[in-house]
């Protein structure tokens, strides 16, 4: 394993924030020992004392807001406000599942022909989280949260640039009441997650990340014979039709597609506008855009921050100025050079970007954008449309704006993605399953079918 330090750096101006010495392999073999053994007891406890587990989390979620959004902010560079608001969204899903969990896990009985038969929902034992860094708390908590209350036990290996806030995570369950190893976390690179996988007391595998790392993951699980839940890259289109309310339709877009600095798997990338509305939609998604202010995520009037890293502000920067060679045309921004004599040169911060008349070979056209760039399209019928939102292998969120009964019918039935929402911003809710097809991933997070993915769902049958 290498013993390169696991860094945490503040996007916004390169400076290192702190350093870690990954943990080893005696370290890691003790951690999931720690989880398997804990486990055991664990499972014993009452539904009732689970939740309130939870109730204790999301307690002091929100009386540590402040530090935690503080935390986020300088590890990845998304805004302050937003950051708060992601650490209340983590008390509402610990508070969902400390609600409805026991509901959700009570045996079901079913009429056989046995004297009694029912479906008996039982945890698995230790789960492996790997998480991504956009959303550092949120994305944790959404699928801890379930499982926790389930009865598992958590493994968590998260993104290697936000340490802080996976410690921050682990010391947070603990302070909950917790056993020590309910929830631990592993401060490891990627190298060591195979073998994590292999091991006969993790029972399964959660991962928020990139196509690239569920692909890898997806398949050492496979090879493991071991449940898996993928949750991966989107594409999502954005469309709208002449029936739409147009000025909520553009606020919406520009919510949609810079929420978190553009670094968010369900953000609208893809705007898919009716020729019929595009000058009216046009003009004032551009005006919008223009109005956006980058600048230091801390300050309250910021709208968009650094991205993460700079490999990232790199590839995206690659992907604009690829698609502008073979044809593409950039409406607006697309240049970071005019950060160049100003304090933002020193971060990871990329314009603003609308980009048009994309090529369908082009980065624009094929691949997921992960800054505040939008690809703008425009359409002549709902048909065109469609077929325009499909054309990507992902599969995860969809917007569609009309007022059109029969076209809301058609964007409903006919859009390739794990969720449609109509005249509204895709989003995530605890009330609600959330996940993908396609190259987008499998598996459900929240609702009841996030509880039920890592559970032992078991028919019982006595005579």
């Amino acid at each position: 394993m290498t013993s390169k330090k696991i860094c945490s750096i503040n996007p916004t101006n390169g400076l290192l924030l702190a350093e870690f010495i990954p943990d080893n392999s005696l370290v890691i073999a003790h951690k999931i020992d720690r989880a398997h053994h804990t486990f055991l007891s664990y499972r014993r406890t009452s539904l009732e004392q689970r939740a309130k587990y939870l109730l204790s989390v999301a307690d002091i979620l929100e009386q540590r807001q402040q530090e935690l959004a503080t935390i986020a902010t300088l590890e990845m560079g998304k805004t302050y406000t937003s950051a708060i608001a992601e650490v209340q969204k983590c008390a509402l899903v610990c508070r969902y599942y400390a609600k409805h969990g026991a509901d959700f896990l009570a045996d079901r009985p079913v009429t056989s022909d046995a004297s009694q038969s029912y479906v008996a929902y039982q945890p698995l034992g230790v789960i492996l989280a790997v998480m991504p860094w956009n959303f550092p708390y949120w994305q944790l908590f959404r699928c801890a949260s379930a499982a926790l209350m389930a009865g598992n036990t958590i493994l968590l290996k998260h993104a290697s640039n936000v340490p802080q806030c996976a410690l921050a995570i682990q010391d947070i369950c603990l302070r909950a009441g917790l056993p020590q190893g309910a929830l631990q976390t592993l401060l490891i690179g990627s190298e060591p997650v195979a073998q994590i996988i292999a091991d006969q007391r993790v029972q399964a595998v959660t991962l928020t990340g990139s196509e690239s790392a569920g692909s890898a993951v997806g398949a050492i699980a496979g090879q493991a014979i071991k449940k898996v839940v993928l949750e991966l890259g989107g594409s999502d289109p954005f469309i709208v039709m002449p029936s739409a309310d147009i000025s909520q339709a553009v606020q919406t877009a520009v919510t949609a597609r810079c929420i978190n600095n553009g670094q968010s798997c369900i953000a609208a990338k893809r705007f898919i506008i009716h020729q019929d509305i595009a000058e009216q939609f046009v003009p004032q998604f551009l005006a919008k855009f223009q109005a956006l202010k980058v600048g230091d995520p801390l300050a309250p009037d910021t709208d968009i921050g650094p991205l993460a890293t700079p490999s990232i502000l790199q590839e995206v920067a690659q992907q604009v100025e690829t698609s502008v060679q073979m044809g593409a045309e950039i409406l607006y921004g697309g240049d970071r050079r005019i950060y160049a004599h100003t304090p933002l040169s020193a971060g990871n911060f990329y314009p603003p970007t609308i980009i048009t008349n994309i090529p369908e070979r082009s980065p624009s056209f094929s691949e997921e954008l992960f800054a505040p760039v939008a690809q703008l399209f425009t359409v002549d019928n709902i048909e065109t449309a469609i077929k325009l939102a499909n054309a990507t292998r992902f599969g995860l969120g969809a917007s569609a704006w009309t007022n059109d009964p029969n076209e809301q019918q058609r964007f409903i039935t006919e859009l390739e993605a794990g969720a449609v929402f109509i005249n509204g911003m895709v989003k995530s809710d605890p009330r609600l399953p959330f996940g993908g097809i396609k190259r987008s991933g499998y598996g459900r997070e929240l609702g009841v079918e996030g509880i039920r993915e890592f559970v032992n769902i078991k028919t019982v049958w006595i005579k």
